[in-house]
């Protein structure tokens, strides 16, 4: 884990470097002014000046922020002309970057929790419906950067677009400022959010209650597998199985992977409670 998080601290350095101040090249491509680097960003002034109050510092590498808020509408669009990256890379370094805070905080934070109480908890703020709950405060729906074919409306209020996009823009900030802006990112918009302790005094999430059931009853771990894709590339849904043993326990279908295993370890956990009661 040591090495996992290096690996990423020299990517940050790296990619922090890659826009702004090119002095070997002999270029200057900072902003004068603002401290940002626009070239090659398609964002508006409006956008910018959000990102700018989000992180709450000068941004240094913006073409990050807008991966962020590209939904992978854009690169399945028929329209799009040139080779444009959606937030779907972001969204994986975001969820790891953000895993590691939270479980920071709650370690620190909750000395006398077990860890199947941390595990628990961490999954309920770290879930789709609760980050997608951080961007609508946020207002990171508004600045989404949608294809032109794609159902504008309905992306921007999506659970799993917005949860998506605030990963991605958390992946964005680790990348371009390090580890420390980031978490004063997590505190600001998670951690001191006025549903917090709501979400966190929430039922335990069904997939901790499955491992935890398995673990106390000496069974082999639950194992998810996805059994069908279907849709189109930007709006899939995704059926899900979870199984013990090779016994197929329960199902569930999203629009995102993480969500679908949710719905499949409650349907488990139901099938569980039916057949003990």
């Amino acid at each position: 884990m040591e090495q996992f998080w290096q690996k990423l601290k020299t990517l940050a350095l790296h990619r922090s470097g890659d826009c702004c101040n090119d002095s070997e090249n002999g270029s200057d491509r900072t902003h004068a002014t603002s401290g940002t680097c626009e070239t090659g960003t398609a964002l508006s002034a409006e956008t910018v000046a959000y990102l700018q109050r989000l992180v709450g510092e000068p941004i240094s590498n913006l073409p990050l922020y807008q991966t962020a808020l590209t939904h992978r509408s854009v690169v399945h669009d028929p329209a799009t002309t040139s080779l444009i990256e959606s937030n779907q890379r972001l969204e994986f370094l975001g969820d790891s970057v953000l895993g590691m805070l939270i479980s920071e905080y709650l370690f620190k934070g909750f000395p006398e929790s077990a860890e199947g109480e941390l595990s628990s908890n961490r999954a309920k703020i770290v879930n789709s419906k609760s980050l997608a709950g951080f961007a609508r405060s946020l207002g990171l729906g508004d600045h989404l950067i949608l294809g032109e074919s794609a159902d504008h409306h309905k992306i921007r209020s999506s659970e799993s677009a917005l949860a998506d996009a605030f990963e991605s823009l958390i992946g964005a900030i680790y990348l371009d400022k390090g580890i420390k802006t980031a978490f004063d990112f997590v505190i600001r918009n998670i951690i001191e959010h006025v549903n917090f302790n709501t979400i966190v005094a929430a039922e335990h999430n069904y997939k901790s209650r499955l491992i935890e059931y398995t673990q106390s009853n000496h069974l082999p771990p639950p194992l998810y597998t996805v059994i069908t894709e279907t849709g189109a590339e930007h709006e899939k849904s995704f059926t899900v199985g979870v199984s013990c043993s090779g016994e197929l326990l329960g199902t569930g279908t999203a629009q995102r992977k993480k969500d679908a295993e949710q719905l499949a370890a409650k349907e488990a956990m139901e099938r569980i409670h039916l057949t003990l009661s």
